[in-house]
C-alpha cells in the first residue's frame, strides 16, 4: 500500500482553506497546515495530519514551517495557498502602505511558498494550486488591491509553469466568485448570473480535481468558479 501523499496548506485555519485541508484529508491526504493563528494546530490534529502557527507575511516563519514539514514526512506532494484580505479603498486615495501591503497578502506570499516548496515538489512531481479570485481578469472596484496584484499571480503563474512543467510540477490558480465562506451581500447576488454565492465545497471540490491525476495535462491556468460573475473570455 503506497503511502498517502502530504498536501501543504497555507493560511488555512478557517473559511475555504480550512474546508480544503478538510477535503484533501478526506481523499487521502496527509495535511500540513499553516496559519497565524492556533486554528492551524488543531485543524491539523484534528485531520490526522500537521499544524504550526506561521503567519504567511513573515519569511523566517513560512521558511520554519516548510522546514517542519519537510523535517516531520520528509516530502511535499501538493501546495495549496490561500491568503487573507488587504486593503480596500477608493483606489487613489490608497497610501503606499497599503499598496506594498495588497502586494504582500496577495502577491508574495504565495510567491515565497512557491519558491520554498519547489525544490521538494521537483522531487515529488506534485502540483500547486494558489486561490486568487475573479478580480484577477476584472478588476473591481471594491477590491482594488486584490485586483492588481492578482493579476501578476495570474501573469506569474504563466512564467512558472513555463519553466516547471518538464520538471514535473504542474501549478494552477484558482479564481473564487462571491463565496459563502462569507454572508451574502444582495447588491453582488444581483450580478451573478446563477443568482447565488458559491459554496466552499465547490472551491474545495476544484482545488482538489487540479491536485489529482485527472488533472495531469492542465497546468499555467486561472481557472474561474464565479457563477457566470466575468465576462471577459
Amino acid at each position: 500500500m503506497s503511502e498517502p501523499k502530504i498536501a501543504v496548506v497555507t493560511a488555512a485555519g478557517s473559511g475555504m482553506g480550512a474546508d480544503i485541508a478538510r477535503t484533501l484529508a478526506a481523499r487521502g491526504y496527509t495535511v500540513a497546515i499553516s496559519s497565524s493563528s492556533d486554528k492551524a494546530e488543531r485543524l491539523g490534529a484534528e485531520l490526522g495530519g500537521f499544524g504550526m502557527i506561521a503567519d504567511n507575511l513573515d519569511p523566517d516563519a513560512c521558511t520554519a514551517f516548510i522546514d517542519a514539514v519537510v523535517a516531520r514526512y520528509g516530502r511535499i506532494d501538493a501546495l495549496v495557498n490561500s491568503a487573507g484580505h488587504g486593503p480596500k479603498g477608493p483606489v487613489a486615495e490608497l497610501t503606499d502602505y497599503d499598496w506594498v501591503r495588497g502586494m504582500e497578502v496577495y502577491f508574495l506570499a504565495t510567491v515565497r511558498f512557491i519558491r520554498l516548496a519547489t525544490p521538494h515538489l521537483e522531487k515529488s512531481g506534485g502540483a500547486i494550486v494558489n486561490l486568487t479570485g475573479f478580480s484577477s481578469v476584472e478588476p473591481e472596484a471594491a477590491f482594488p488591491t486584490s485586483s492588481v496584484f492578482r493579476a501578476g499571480l495570474a501573469n506569474f503563474v504563466k512564467l512558472y509553469a513555463d519553466q516547471h512543467a518538464a520538471k514535473g510540477i504542474r501549478i494552477n490558480n484558482v479564481l473564487p466568485g462571491f463565496i459563502d465562506s462569507l454572508p451574502p451581500k444582495e447588491t453582488f447576488v444581483n450580478r451573478i448570473p446563477m443568482a447565488r454565492y458559491g459554496t466552499v465545497t465547490e472551491i474545495s471540490e476544484t482545488v482538489a480535481f487540479l491536485l489529482s491525476e485527472g488533472a495531469g495535462y492542465i497546468t499555467g491556468q486561472n481557472i474561474r468558479v464565479d457563477g457566470g460573475f466575468t465576462h471577459s473570455t
